[in-house]
């Protein structure tokens, strides 16, 4: 894994100005590549990229970046790994366009497949995670471009007339043209979604590039270069109607043993590296599926890590290490103490380049601390509550919408009163005594805060308007930022939502690409990268993926269960009842922890006065939210940590501005 950053200014600059510039560009990013650094200008045209190195594959001098073409017409600064480069290489032996080559890096085949096949033909036939910037010498054009899934980060931006990119935010802030402008409507879906969604980024002029997606920008005046737009080489909601319009029509068996080849195969390329390689393993249905395979493929054990807590509730050691026995690998897992969780919140707001407030964000870089400590590689789980139907919302969004619509408005409105009338901890009271009088089915857990969801969700108009007040926090954050309006985005768009049979398909389509991309994604990428770890994610091949289209709905949900086609490809490796338990999220007992050790650190950035200083929030209804968190009342834990972690990297960037100017 790597990290990339550059610019280009339409007005002519001292050379080595420039070098020192994008020397200190790059350097920002060091933690994504601790193994090696370079930096290329082409004098001529003021353009400069940056590279930051960690070697993978071909450790050799040969792998080194920036990297030109054969042929010398490009230039390219890469981040990612391109798991069929192989492939690619035979391919074009095949059309005897194959240059003389140097060794054997994927950057190598990557500059190979732009001489000879051009920009877009070479982005779909690659297979992998990947964040590009290439420089067309004969052409003076600059070609940004993201993979499929958005595996991989690329932010890019015009200051003045100076066109910023990087893998992180704080390369593009090494510039001395950057201002860095706080964009307060992006603020407002930090507020809603607990991250800001591509494009948008927490700055003003400064965009995310949306996965599947490359943009070329003519170098020839900041004119021309400003009106290139990004184009899609490959599009989700493309491959959801593809795969619907073509389902799969054979037996269950057949689909199962149809998933566990390419499931098997893609996981067989990602295991591809020249380093130490591991797996992530909580014990649950995804990383375990990533496990037994691996170890299925590996003439010896492989390594597996996870990370437990004493917290009754929030702790899944006990199961991945249930696992990890029966597949035999070699596992390594650390108990981690409110201290330890604690330690790492300082860091957060360097570790996240922009405010980031899914608070898993902490077990994820401390496991992620752990595996580096003996893999540079780990592969990961993610995708598969996505891709096969594992949320709970896909199991009861569609029943709880059916029975609301039979219940007139006014009844709806009444039902919502009701269940506000009571606070969480009640409802959770009430839930504890009925338990052993209730239904399997009806054993909730959060049973408080799911019958304030519930109440705010009752009187919605639409299933697409109950989904996303289901995954919003703040429900008007509009008004708690002040001077803000809150942004389209793919949610409220109903020209970008795709074309689905079903509900739980529409919603798993979505959550794809908003949910896992812009969260689940960026959560993991940042988390490892601050240890300088590789990570990859096998179910996001976009083959995985598209396979996973054409399965059924039932072959995803059944008998109330979700990811039912996942689990018998698991069920082929290991038994059961090693897996079968309620599904635990990766979290961290964030309520509590806000009402005793951070209850310091939060009221210092909570103050009433700083907020109103500060001037981006209205304080009231953050000061009430606060007060009733800290009573027991209610439980505002994810609204809480959406302010805080703004406050916190608030903080920190603008000591760390200051510094840089002084």
């Amino acid at each position: 894994m790597c990290g990339i950053t550059g610019f280009w200014s339409a007005e002519t600059a001292d050379t080595s100005a420039s070098a020192g510039i994008a020397w200190r560009m790059a350097d920002t990013l060091r933690n994504r590549g601790p193994d090696d650094g370079g930096v290329w200008l082409d004098h001529a045209h003021n353009l400069a990229l940056g590279h930051r190195r960690l070697s993978i594959l071909d450790l050799s001098p040969a792998g080194h970046q920036p990297m030109h073409s054969a042929c010398e017409r490009y230039v390219i600064a890469f981040n990612g790994e391109i798991y069929n480069h192989r492939d690619l290489r035979s391919q074009l032996t095949d059309e005897g366009k194959d240059p003389p080559w140097c060794g054997h890096a994927d950057t190598e085949t990557l500059l190979a497949c732009f001489a000879a096949w051009g920009i877009e033909k070479t982005l779909q036939a690659c297979v992998g995670m990947f964040a590009i910037a290439l420089w067309d010498r004969r052409d003076r054009r600059l070609t940004l471009a993201r993979d499929r899934m958005g595996e991989k980060p690329l932010y890019y931006g015009w200051q003045g007339d100076t066109l910023l990119f990087g893998s992180e935010l704080k390369a593009l802030k090494a510039h001395p043209a950057f201002r860095g402008a706080v964009d307060r409507n992006a603020l407002t879906l930090l507020l809603r979604h607990n991250c800001i969604p591509a494009p948008y980024s927490i700055y003003q002029g400064i965009a995310k590039l949306l996965p599947g997606h490359f943009i070329n920008i003519p170098l020839h005046g900041s004119s021309s270069a400003r009106a290139a737009q990004p184009q899609a080489y490959w599009r989700l909601n493309d491959a959801v109607q593809r795969g619907l319009a073509d389902p799969f029509s054979g037996s269950p068996d057949e689909a199962v043993d149809l998933l566990h080849s390419r499931l098997s195969a893609s996981i067989g390329e990602q295991m591809l590296a020249d380093v130490p390689l591991g797996a992530f393993l909580s014990g649950g249905t995804d990383s375990s599926t990533i496990a037994a395979l691996m170890q299925a493929q590996s003439h010896q054990p492989i390594r597996t890590f996870t990370i437990g807590f004493d917290e009754g509730g929030y702790d899944e050691a006990a199961h991945a290490k249930a696992v990890a026995r029966h597949l035999g690998t070699e596992h390594t897992e650390l108990y981690v103490h409110p201290k330890d969780a604690l330690a790492v919140i300082p860091r957060l707001p360097t570790m996240y380049c922009e405010p980031f407030s899914d608070s898993s964000q902490i077990p994820t870089f401390l496991v992620s601390q752990m595996a580096r400590q003996h893999v540079t590689v780990a592969l990961s789980g993610d995708g598969g509550d996505e891709l096969f139907g594992g949320y709970n919302r896909y199991l009861s969004a569609r029943k709880v919408w059916s029975r609301m619509q039979r219940l007139p408005l006014f009844a709806r409105h009444a039902a919502a009163g009701m269940l506000r009338a009571l606070p969480p901890a009640t409802w959770d009271r009430l839930f504890a005594l009925a338990k052993p009088l209730l239904p399997k089915r009806l054993h909730l857990a959060i049973p408080g805060d799911k019958a304030q969801k519930l109440a705010d969700v009752l009187a919605l108009s639409d299933e697409q308007a109950f989904f996303h007040q289901l995954t919003s926090h703040w429900k008007d954050p509009a008004s708690i930022v002040i001077g803000a309006r809150e942004p389209q985005t793919q949610l409220t768009t109903p020209a970008a939502w795709p074309h689905s049979d079903s509900f739980e398909h529409w919603m798993m389509a979505m959550d794809t690409q908003t949910y896992m991309t812009d969260d689940i994604l960026v959560k993991v990428d940042r988390a490892a990268m601050a240890t300088s770890l590789e990570t990859r994610v096998p179910m996001l091949d976009h083959r995985v993926v598209e396979l996973a289209w054409r399965m059924p709905l039932d072959l995803k949900i059944r008998q109330g269960q979700g990811k039912w086609l996942l689990r018998q490809v698991l069920y082929r490796h290991i038994p059961q009842q090693l897996i079968e338990r309620p599904k635990q999220g990766f979290s961290i007992p964030l309520d509590s922890w806000l009402r005793g050790p951070l209850r310091d650190w939060a009221e210092h950035l909570l103050n009433e006065g700083r907020l109103r200083q500060e001037g981006y929030f209205h304080p009231a209804p953050i000061r009430q939210m606060w007060t009733e968190h800290l009573s027991g009342r209610r439980n505002w834990q994810h609204h809480l940590w959406d302010v805080l972690m703004f406050q916190a990297w608030l903080a920190e960037n603008q000591h760390h501005d200051l510094s840089a100017h002084r």
